[in-house]
């Protein structure tokens, strides 16, 4: 058991928050996961993440062992970015699934780099191992994995300091007028459907550039760049603005093109390498699918 009381000069400071500068060679996604899984807890009382810290509070945690993984590996192709000691940034195709859920137990990327790489970090347990930042199952395009613990902590912190470029490419419903523009709105569970996210006050900041790229009759073609990084963060923010994803049956409207899912691209990811401390950015043309949505709309639209 770890333990630590709040001096005066940290009255105040979020629990998670805290942790972080005490701790330090953890990340505060995984200090939050400590707090909502019990592992951390104040004056004897379990707490949430954002409990404001008051002086002589006494904050004891424990470390949780690292799960071994359970999950199988799988002989799935994948396309390789790049790959060192540490890191492996892949182009995710559309259709496959990040990591293992309840309606997902095999087929998705984590089955697949584990048979490629056979270790992968183990910070986010027995499900999630490697994986620091998600896209959606349609969604295709570049994620990066980290390969051990040291890796993930680094991607994680990279994060939160919003030092990680992120781009992508989507197609919209409408005709935008503006050049380009920033949406500014907080984004959480929508109260009146648990499946799904939206603006909602209260909600974690959420921060989306977006730049027109190419406009058509009833559609426009965007470039987005996430400072932040919420789930389904660009599919909400376009919709809040009246601009819903192309083919995204979530979000979108019920009259959109049948493609499979929302024309949505992870074209550019760019982040410091945890080891070296270099500069890597990579960048990924757009599925064949996404081409040919382009050509149609230019041809009939």
């Amino acid at each position: 058991m770890n333990k630590h009381v709040v001096i005066e000069s940290e009255v105040n400071t979020r629990l998670d928050k805290l942790l972080v500068q005490v701790i330090q060679e953890q990340s505060r996604a995984q200090i939050q996961s400590w707090i909502e899984k019990d592992h951390v807890k104040v004056n004897g009382q379990t707490v949430k993440t954002n409990y404001k810290c008051k002086l002589g509070d006494s904050i004891e945690w424990t470390i949780p062992e690292v799960e071994s993984l359970h999950i199988e590996a799988e002989n799935i192709p994948l396309s390789i970015v790049y790959e060192d000691q540490d890191v492996i940034v892949v182009n995710k195709p559309r259709g496959m699934v990040v990591h293992p859920s309840a309606g997902h137990q095999h087929g998705t990327l984590v089955h697949a780099l584990l048979y490629h790489c056979g270790d992968l970090s183990g910070i986010n347990g027995v499900e999630r191992p490697g994986i620091v930042h998600r896209i959606d199952k349609d969604t295709s395009g570049l994620l990066v994995v980290a390969k051990n613990d040291q890796a993930h902590t680094s991607l994680v912190n990279q994060l939160v300091h919003k030092t990680v470029a992120r781009k992508y490419e989507a197609v919209v419903h409408g005709e935008i007028a503006h050049e380009k523009g920033t949406i500014d709105a907080p984004i959480a569970r929508d109260p009146k459907d648990r499946q799904k996210m939206g603006v909602v006050a209260g909600g974690k900041t959420a921060i989306t550039h977006f730049q027109v790229l190419e406009r058509f009759h009833d559609y426009t073609h965007v470039e987005c760049r996430l400072e932040t990084g919420r789930t389904h963060q660009i599919r909400v923010h376009m919709k809040y603005i009246g601009n819903p994803l192309v083919g995204d049956p979530k979000y979108g409207p019920r009259k959109t093109m049948n493609i499979g899912g929302q024309a949505l691209h992870a074209k550019l990811l760019g982040f410091t390498h945890p080891r070296t401390k270099e500069w890597l950015q990579f960048e990924v043309e757009a599925p064949t699918y996404f081409h040919d949505l382009l050509n149609n709309l230019r041809n009939n639209y």
